[in-house]
């Protein structure tokens, strides 16, 4: 989408309404002036943001728009010159919302609401998708068994299931970037997919063709297995695959030690470490970067990025979450539509 000739605009979907997504997309939009240099598309229930007014007052409720139905670009540059701000409601329906307890409905308006916002990427509407945090618990309890968070229904929505391993979930912090073989599965699972030449081999030559760089591999046992003293499984499996990776082209090293990888790669030995789990990669980004980082979902046909913290129900409904992480996704979101890669250099 060519947006040489006026502001990106970015599609902000509600995350759970329970809890703190539209509090925080409603504060970083109190935040930002109408001048500001993107252009917001929130896609949210009214049902969720109403019951906020007493709490924040400082949000600009008069410049709110609530739209029945998909926008133009056209109509949204009309809202634009007035300084308009626009809200498309996914559900369109009254509700008695609970901050802090989703059930069935606000499981239901999580998933219309990112169901919208893809759909307003894909058109070329937005040149970006944000989205606040869903309770994947809620989700697979109430509406969609089985789901196990954005990653992995943006990949199958989009089609890439179909066709290898060609998306990752990558973290984004100011000194430290972090892409997941494996998310969201049980640790044995992560375990058997990391001794998988060919998953490995997809990971790295995924993040080879979208982000690029040098990279290193995570091992998987204490010090890498020592040589096989603590774990054959790196000599086996994760040794070959760089072997492999290098011999076609790749800036790839290991496995190193996890236990110091991370810190190398925050001074600058590396641009990228692939972690072979969940807990191995994001224990480290969040140490160093909680509430800095951006979760970016590398491969998709379109850029879809997220904050790297939860729906905070607790706190859900009271006024006092920060929206300061929200801010940070923006920031790095604009840096990539512009085609800043996050690369050390």
């Amino acid at each position: 989408m060519d947006t040489t000739s006026r502001r990106p605009r970015l599609v902000l979907t509600q995350g759970d309404p329970a809890g703190i997504g539209p509090e925080v997309l409603l504060k970083l939009l109190a935040a930002a002036p109408p001048e500001a240099s993107w252009a917001p598309l929130l896609v949210a229930e009214r049902a969720a943001l109403e019951p906020l007014r007493p709490v924040l007052p400082e949000v600009p409720w008069d410049r709110l728009r609530y739209l029945g139905a998909l926008p133009t670009a056209e109509e949204l540059g009309r809202l634009d010159t007035v300084g308009a701000i626009p809200v498309l409601d996914p559900v369109g329906s009254a509700r008695a919302l609970i901050f802090g307890d989703s059930g069935a409905a606000d499981a239901g308006g999580a998933m219309a609401a990112l169901d919208a916002g893809i759909a307003l990427v894909r058109s070329g509407v937005a040149d970006a998708l944000v989205t606040a945090p869903v309770s994947k618990a809620s989700i697979a309890h109430h509406h969609l068994p089985g789901f196990k968070g954005h990653t992995d229904y943006l990949a199958e929505v989009c089609g890439l299931e179909r066709y290898g391993r060609d998306y990752l979930m990558v973290f984004l912090a100011p000194d430290l970037q972090v892409a997941l073989l494996t998310v969201h599965v049980p640790l044995r699972e992560a375990i058997d997919t990391a001794c998988d030449g060919v998953a490995v081999a997809e990971a790295l030559d995924c993040l080879q063709r979208h982000a690029g760089g040098r990279i290193a591999l995570a091992g998987l046992n204490p010090h890498a297995g020592e040589g096989g003293l603590l774990g054959e499984e790196d000599g086996r499996f994760l040794v070959p695959a760089v072997a492999a990776a290098r011999e076609r082209g790749l800036d790839v090293h290991g496995p190193e030690s996890a236990d110091s990888l991370f810190a190398r790669a925050s001074r600058g030995e590396f641009d990228w470490v692939l972690a072979l789990y969940h807990d191995q990669g994001l224990i480290a980004v969040k140490t160093a970067s909680f509430g800095l980082a951006t979760n970016w979902t590398l491969g998709l046909p379109f850029l879809r990025t997220s904050v790297d913290h939860g729906t905070a129900f607790a706190l859900a409904g009271r006024g006092i979450a920060d929206a300061r992480p929200l801010d940070e996704v923006v920031k790095a979101t604009l840096g990539l539509i512009s085609g800043r890669l996050p690369r050390k250099r």
